[in-house]
């Protein structure tokens, strides 16, 4: 089973290393490496994921990595319940996409480098989830966001995505600074990085040093799954391939963030102070991202914004304590997320590269199984009773109440509301409204290739019947929760059966709710493209630009930083630094000429210096004696 374990990460690097040293071989046949080689990582996880569910947890160690003084840890890997969950999302959902890519990318110049990449992220995450200590972590945790920055900025003669990649990168260092302290001072308190040891020995950690390292580590976390003030990244990531959009926001890089805080648990427990601001971090998140979503007009940066949001939602059941809620909706936002983002590539590919919302319309008689699997995707995100994605919001609204936060759990309903409308002004303006587009436009619109939409069909599946399989909530928890018992702790549901309805009956108002006011903006009476997404309020305005944070960070830190560097660059470092080091240049310049003058290439001046010499050295001796 040891073996099998290895086989995980092993498959993608190997499909990688095989496309970056063979590309320009392989060509266009790359995805014959790619593809297979995450069809095989998802069958070994798999096969994993059964032992893991007849209770077994597996603790394997590859080899000793580093050995000095009393720091010690190795290359090895923990797999309980919840890994395997991660293991099936990363390399489910990531064998769905690279499948999906071959016709997405067809007939790009760089497909082979894409399929490298795209391995390569799948090998970083995979080693993620499987690490056993936080070391490993830790590497591979760099690792997921330097593959980021190479498939986002994959298109790289393009200035914006050339941008957003080192975006994404600055901001996430911003992060990871924070997540490396935290792995330092866990080290110094507790002597050991290893997550066993580690959590065994947090108990008896005073409360401040803990909140200390949760909150680091907590710092970390929002710049990879892009919470406030670390969320600026992610919209602009929308810049990368679609399908690199799917991998990223569902399966792969922003879940980290909150599969290390749910693995981290026992660090976060020990200080209050810390779960609670995660929880109100997760709650400001998801309510900012929501409100910017209302108004955006490309189709990709309403799915950008609603990962944000969703993110926060599962940051706010971890901080509550309803750590396998805050799974579960990983989970299902993975599915539905996914399916969005290709679903959204789909209608790209079928309008040769238009994304702007306000030049759509009419698609569903023309992109039949397009609008059919995203509108799945779309209801499952809004909330629709029976998809996967009301079961798990309606279990971090549940928690959120029985936790005691009830403005908390007003203001996680008041996000499903507008979760509602964005997702369904989405699916109107893009699939059911009358077509806004030109005449020429409509004409070359067409349904994407089965390799493209099998990929769509499997994940509307699988949103349509996670919740009812693993969310139905009892009062020992739900299946999914009982499944992860072994990690953490299941809350059994203290509601009555009034509250229990009422809280029901308050998920689907906002749901019915949230369709019905989009319905009657966009779909009631015909919609002006140019009345979409203009500002026509300050709040309006103030939504569309994100609250001006990207403009407040670019006066705040990113101009004054841009001015020192070229201060140091041009004046310290020209004038001072270059300056010292020119002036001792001519200084031993100067001297060497002087000196120079001494050889003049005379045998009799030599002999009178050396005579001079004798004669200085025999009046010295004399003069001492």
């Amino acid at each position: 089973m040891s073996t099998t374990l290895w086989l995980i990460p092993l498959f993608p690097l190997v499909g990688a290393l095989l496309n970056i040293f063979f590309g320009r071989l392989l060509g266009r046949h790359a995805h014959w490496v790619a593809v297979p080689a995450l069809a095989g990582s998802f069958v070994a996880a798999c096969l994993l994921f059964s032992r893991v569910a007849s209770g077994e947890v597996i603790d394997a160690t590859l080899f000793s990595w580093v050995g000095a003084g009393d720091f010690e840890t190795s290359v090895a890997a923990y797999v309980d319940p919840l890994t395997g969950v991660m293991l099936l999302v990363v390399t489910g959902v990531g064998a769905l996409i690279h499948l999906y890519s071959i016709g997405y990318m067809h007939g790009d110049p760089g497909y082979p480098r894409y399929f490298a990449y795209l391995n390569l992220f799948v090998f970083s995450m995979t080693m993620l989830v499987l690490a056993g200590n936080f070391l490993l972590l830790y590497v591979f945790w760099e690792a997921v966001g330097l593959c980021s920055y190479l498939l986002i900025g994959y298109w790289y003669t393009r200035p914006a995505a050339s941008q957003a990649g080192k975006k994404a990168f600055i901001v996430n260092r911003v992060g990871d600074f924070g997540f490396g302290l935290g792995v330092m001072w866990l080290w110094s308190a507790v002597g050991t990085l290893d997550y066993d040891a580690a959590f065994a020995a947090v108990g008896g950690l005073e409360p401040r040093t803990a909140t200390g390292i949760a909150l680091l580590l907590f710092m970390g976390a929002c710049g990879k799954s892009a919470q406030l003030p670390l969320h600026t990244w992610l919209p602009d990531a929308m810049e990368g391939p679609t399908p690199v959009s799917a991998l990223i926001h569902a399966a792969t890089m922003v879940t980290a963030g909150v599969y290390m805080v749910a693995r981290s648990h026992a660090i976060f427990e020990r200080s209050p102070v810390a779960l609670e601001v995660v929880a109100w971090i997760g709650v400001a998140t998801g309510l900012f991202a929501a409100t910017v979503g209302l108004v955006q007009t490309d189709i990709k940066r309403v799915l950008a914004y609603s990962t944000v949001s969703q993110l926060g939602y599962m940051f706010a059941a971890v901080g509550v304590g309803a750590y396998a809620a805050g799974i579960f909706h990983l989970v299902t936002h993975a599915f539905f997320k996914a399916l969005l983002f290709l679903g959204a590539g789909s209608v790209i590919h079928g309008l040769g590269g238009e994304q702007d919302l306000r030049k759509m319309g009419g698609l569903s008689s023309r992109m039949v199984a397009t609008t059919i699997t995203t509108t799945i995707g779309g209801l499952g995100l809004a909330g629709l009773p029976g998809l996967a994605g009301f079961f798990s919001k309606d279990e971090i609204l549940a928690a959120a109440y029985a936790s005691g936060h009830k403005g908390m759990w007003a203001l996680l309903l008041l996000g499903a509301f507008l979760t509602s409308f964005y997702t369904s002004r989405m699916l109107f303006l893009a699939f059911y409204s009358g077509p806004r587009m030109t005449r020429e436009a409509a004409h070359h619109v067409h349904e994407s290739p089965g390799v493209m939409t099998f990929p769509l069909w499997i994940l509307a599946l699988l949103t349509v019947i996670t919740g009812v399989a693993f969310g139905i909530p009892s009062e020992h928890g739900t299946r999914f929760e009982r499944f992860l018992a072994p990690v953490f702790p299941i809350h059994e549901s203290g509601h009555s059966g009034v509250v229990a309805l009422m809280l029901l009956v308050s998920a689907v108002f906002v749901f019915v709710a949230g369709v019905m006011v989009a319905w009657s903006m966009y779909m009631a009476s015909a919609v002006r493209p140019d009345t979409i997404g203009r500002p026509r309020t300050a709040v309006h305005a103030l939504l569309l630009n994100a609250y001006y944070v990207d403009a407040l960070y670019d006066r705040a830190i990113v101009r004054p930083l841009l001015a020192l560097s070229r201060f140091l660059a041009g004046v310290f470092d020209v004038r001072l630094v270059d300056g010292l080091v020119n002036a001792l240049g001519r200084a031993v310049v100067t001297s060497a000429a002087r000196l120079r003058r001494l050889q003049t290439g005379y045998t009799v001046n030599y002999a009178l210096t050396m005579l001079a010499g004798a004669v200085a050295i025999v009046a010295f001796l004399l003069a001492r004696s």
